[in-house]
């Protein structure tokens, strides 16, 4: 896990133009992957949902075989928001619950939730055929065994289609402290628990905390 710190500006969000902008579309996409990734809630009214979905129409238009994947916050919960997105010609749509239910209110923001983020996971997946869902679970934070059994069994039971589970690291002492560093064997053991509850793909590895799936996973979906 990265710590990131991040700047906003409001004239530049609130700008019209600012997803279609040509400085955006004229980066040159030469892979056939991108992610716009939203790392934490934007005060925009619809929380940012309408600029995720023009950047992703204006690429789509400018690269129609692009696959496109957006990490989004949890638009507070706001289910119209999610709509808006999924209906942007958006291929993956993803929200991380980042841990078990136990452990949320210690290691995430106070303002999101298990219950929401689930929901706004259920929700995209139920507002377009064949949409792609995707969340991510970070180990070592004390987690138990059965605790991650059930979180990610709330993850299929909403039709979650990939799962990424990865190796939670400390960024500064100020940050929650690392309780266990997972051996690969355990890595390759709930990979294979993921799988055999029904997870199209499982990224599951120390570095499998991935913004972007490793092995093209969607493409197995």
């Amino acid at each position: 896990m990265q710590a990131m710190h991040i700047a906003s500006s409001k004239a530049l969000h609130q700008h019209p133009s600012f997803p279609a902008s040509p400085l955006l579309l004229s980066m040159g996409y030469r892979t056939l992957k991108d992610l716009k990734q939203c790392v934490d809630r934007d005060d925009l009214p619809d929380g940012g949902s309408g600029h995720f979905a023009l950047t992703v129409k204006a690429m789509k238009k400018l690269k129609p075989d692009i696959m496109i994947e957006c990490l989004t916050s949890d638009f507070r919960g706001v289910l119209n928001a999610v709509t808006t997105l999924v209906h942007s010609w958006l291929d993956v749509f993803a929200h991380n619950i980042e841990t078990v239910k136990r452990l949320q209110r210690i290691v995430r923001d106070p303002r999101v939730g298990y219950e929401q983020s689930l929901s706004i996971l259920k929700h995209a997946k139920l507002s377009k055929e064949g949409m792609i869902t995707k969340s991510s679970i970070m180990l070592g934070l004390g987690e138990s065994d059965d605790e991650l059994k059930e979180a990610m069994d709330d993850l299929r039971a909403i039709d979650v289609d990939i799962l990424t589970l990865g190796q939670y690291l400390q960024p500064t002492p100020l940050h929650l402290t690392v309780k266990e560093y997972v051996t690969p064997e355990k890595f390759a053991f709930w990979k294979d628990y993921g799988e055999t509850i029904g997870f199209h793909y499982v990224a599951s590895g120390p570095l499998g905390w991935r913004a972007l799936c490793e092995d093209h996973g969607e493409r197995k979906v």
